[in-house]
């Protein structure tokens, strides 16, 4: 009797085994369902945050100025937790337009200022300036034309193969425009500029066409026995209804210029941004990168950021752009409030200073004359 209830048992034991083990086979998936459920969790909360405040920024190319200064904005605005900045090499202001419009994660793109009227013409972009505005007007790019030592003036180039860099840059819609309003016919090849470059000390292409800050890296490494030299560019009314002049200075290129400044032209770089409707959460993430940037305007003045952030003016306007209502906020709100950190504010209060007046001016009156005083800064500092 004891055996056979010590066998019972034992079989009993087996059972039980048995059912413990389906037991836990048919929770196992309810158990990795809930599991993953709670590890999906995690992963959306923490996608969540890092998608919150990061802001993408298109370019341009590796040897430009426009990815040093996206750079400089990581650099400065990035705390990798309520604002995160990611530049985007890109591939020229219509392209970069292109994917300000069209392209997941770019919020934020740096331009030339002449794209905007060009793309307008352009499919598929009828409308554009209503779906395109700006947040600032950075500084102004220079045009660059380097050629072969037997290519003395710019005319000397009709009916020669010039490189305006890839289909699509700014530099090709903007060397096409020039060469063409200055009525001289040229062969145009469309490589990148790297590639541009060592056609040009080959003599496989007789100049290239670069639009690019001065000083531009692309011609750091140059030197006098490449036989290579800058073009000027002569400031016709042709020209001047669109560009500024310019000239390229021992300063700028100590290997390439030797004495007397080389008269060139430029054409302003804007900071541009997709017309989010202000309800929206992308707009929310431009605006809080807005703040942050005017904000923090005075550490993009100091070393190392590039030499160009001290050309920047963030009150300027840009003709036949709309600014971003985020930006334009802050600028008036700024004003008004007579902030030390307003743009160009201390060379007004420098102004004010000079001028010996010995009765306080009502902060309503000074709020006018510094709006006046961006006025005619924006006018280039000319008497209307």
């Amino acid at each position: 009797m004891t055996e056979k209830g010590d066998a019972m048992t034992a079989t009993e034991c087996r059972k039980l085994g048995a059912a413990l083990a389906w037991i836990v086979l048919a929770l196992a998936p309810a158990v990795a369902l809930a599991q993953q459920d709670q590890i999906q969790q995690r992963v959306n909360t923490l996608r969540a945050k890092a998608n919150a405040g990061t802001v993408g920024i298109i370019s341009g190319g590796v040897d430009g100025t426009y990815v040093r200064i996206a750079a400089d904005l990581s650099s400065v605005l990035d705390d990798g937790d309520r604002l995160r900045v990611l530049p985007v090499i890109g591939k020229g202001s219509l392209q970069n337009i292109s994917d300000i419009l069209f392209l997941r994660g770019v919020d934020i793109g740096i331009v030339q200022s002449d794209v905007l009227a060009y793309a307008k013409r352009q499919p598929p972009y009828p409308g554009v300036e209503r779906s395109v505005q700006y947040i600032t007007k950075l500084y102004d790019e220079e045009l660059h034309i380097l050629a072969r030592q037997d290519i003395a003036r710019i005319e000397d180039l009709a009916g020669r193969k010039v490189n305006i860099d890839l289909n699509g840059s700014g530099t090709s819609m903007t060397g096409s425009l020039v060469f063409e309003r200055l009525g001289i016919e040229i062969d145009p090849a469309h490589d990148d500029q790297a590639l541009a470059l060592e056609k040009l000390r080959r003599g496989d292409i007789s100049a290239l066409v670069y639009v690019a800050g001065k000083p531009a890296r692309l011609f750091r490494d140059l030197r006098p026995e490449d036989g290579l030299h800058f073009l000027a560019v002569p400031a016709t009314d042709a020209l001047l209804e669109t560009y500024l002049p310019a000239s390229f200075t021992r300063d700028d290129y100590p290997q390439l210029v030797r004495d007397a400044p080389i008269d060139t032209i430029a054409v302003g770089a804007v900071m541009a941004v997709y017309a989010w409707a202000p309800s929206s959460e992308r707009y929310r993430k431009v605006e809080q990168f807005v703040q942050s940037f005017f904000g923090k305007f005075d550490a993009f003045l100091e070393p190392p950021r590039h030499a160009k952030w001290k050309d920047v003016n963030l009150a300027a306007e840009v003709p036949g752009w709309t600014r971003f209502p985020a930006a334009e906020e802050w600028l008036r709100r700024e004003a008004v409030a007579g902030s030390s950190t307003s743009p160009h504010r201390q060379d007004f209060e420098t102004f004010l200073a000079r001028t010996g007046a010995r009765t306080p001016i009502p902060a309503e009156l000074k709020s006018e004359l510094f709006e006046e005083f961006l006025r005619w800064q924006n006018a280039g500092g000319k008497a209307r």
